[in-house]
């Protein structure tokens, strides 16, 4: 109870620094329509924003896999939701007043938030794993069932912003959300933290790159791939292949994803165990739901699919960190951020590929006349066939969650 009480305040800062990266990355998806119009900005450079949070994300998460022992990880932890709060005030205040130069003021934004969504995904993990606790992977899974609840308010209370107060004045908005990470900032000045171990010796015997390590690297690869291709996506699938009002896309695409990926976190923060087996029901749960939204063409079942998702594919993240806590001793910010690198590479890829393979069957002959067979339009077959494409990323992690249970038992079985 006393260790509980001394750390107290350094979990609810990582908390609301969790919170912070769900409005950094879902702020500007939000936005991207009222964007387009106040400023013309073309599809193309709305698609330019996303890449820029998930690229200087990676960049972060390499720098920190090799070069962490060159940091002082405690003072760069307390200003890390800092960072986010700059980044969102530059975000809302230069366009309001250099409107000619406003994509100019957003990538800036952009970057610096994403900085700090960068560093919380390579830190904040490490503290909570470091603080003594008589549930670590409950408490793991509580520190990320965080942002997915952050997701939800980020939709909900966006959405009904700009329906009450109107597109026009998001900067508002984007100040609004400002506070929550000047909130953590407060709380990390002087919150107790605990030791950390930048490399847990992963230098110097190798363990940067095992075999088993590099196993887990993918495994988070493709769970981060089965998640943020369906969180970036069911908005416009419910939007465009359902043909849901683009207010009902959000709420029940984005927003209810967000709901059943925080239920789950919080769930196995309660009362999971046996991570492994959780990997691999969870991969198998999302191969299911992402093909029958991709075949089935009733819009409630198919809906319910992409909510699923949320559900399946919510421990897929956080159970791959535990589950390398399990396996390989002393893990290290080092390994952390290499574990960060494999998520954030499969959740630059994956959405992407489904966008480029939705483009392209769209303008198929296969996709014309099935099309005209169903009665529905082109893009909504492309759509599908993006998400059935999708689909291929949490199947392969079935297959490979198998070895890796294979492997690691060998493994055990050699060193006893």
């Amino acid at each position: 109870m006393e260790t509980n009480n001394k750390y107290r305040r350094t979990k609810y800062a990582c908390y609301l620094t969790g919170i912070s990266m769900a409005i950094a990355a879902n702020l500007s998806p939000l936005l991207f329509m009222t964007f387009r119009n106040m400023y013309h900005l073309s599809y193309t450079l709305l698609g330019f924003l996303v890449v820029i949070n998930f690229i200087t994300q990676l960049s972060i998460d390499l720098v920190f896999t090799f070069f962490s022992d060159k940091f002082n990880i405690h003072k760069t932890v307390r200003i890390t939701p800092f960072i986010v709060f700059l980044g969102l005030v530059l975000y809302a205040v230069l366009p309001r007043f250099f409107p000619e130069m406003a994509f100019l003021w957003i990538v800036t934004g952009t970057v610096i938030f994403s900085v700090s969504s960068g560093l919380s995904e390579v830190l904040l993990s490490p503290i909570i794993a470091a603080i003594p606790s008589e549930n670590p992977d409950g408490e793991m899974s509580k520190l990320h069932s965080m942002y997915a609840w952050g997701v939800v308010g980020v939709v909900i209370l966006s959405t009904l912003f700009i329906f009450v107060f109107g597109a026009e004045n998001w900067m508002y908005l984007a100040l609004f959300w400002s506070i929550e990470p000047f909130i953590a900032f407060l709380l990390f000045r002087k919150a107790k933290l605990p030791a950390l171990d930048n490399f847990g010796g992963a230098k110097k015997t190798g363990k940067l790159f095992n075999k088993g390590v590099l196993l887990c690297t993918f495994c988070i690869f493709l769970g981060g791939a089965a998640e943020c291709t369906m969180s970036q996506w069911a908005s416009g699938f419910i939007e465009k292949a359902i043909g849901a009002p683009k207010l009902f896309g959000d709420l029940l695409g984005v927003a209810l994803f967000g709901v059943f990926l925080g239920t789950g976190r919080t769930l196995y923060s309660k009362y999971g165990k046996n991570i492994v087996n959780v990997l691999l029901f969870g991969m198998l749960g999302a191969t299911v739901c992402y093909f029958v939204a991709g075949f089935v063409l009733n819009p409630i079942v198919a809906i319910g699919a992409c909510a699923l998702t949320g559900l399946c594919t919510s421990m897929l993240w956080p159970g791959t960190l535990i589950y390398v806590e399990e396996k390989i001793p002393n893990v290290g910010v080092a390994i952390y951020a290499l574990m960060a690198a494999g998520g954030d590479l499969g959740a630059s890829i994956a959405p992407q590929l489904l966008g480029i393979i939705s483009d392209k069957f769209t303008l198929s002959d296969f996709a014309t006349k099935t099309a005209q067979m169903l009665n529905v339009s082109a893009e909504q077959i492309g759509m599908r066939a993006g998400l059935l494409v999708a689909g291929v990323f949490p199947f392969a992690g079935v297959m490979l969650v198998l070895y890796m249970k294979k492997y690691f038992k060998k493994s055990e079985a050699q060193k006893g």
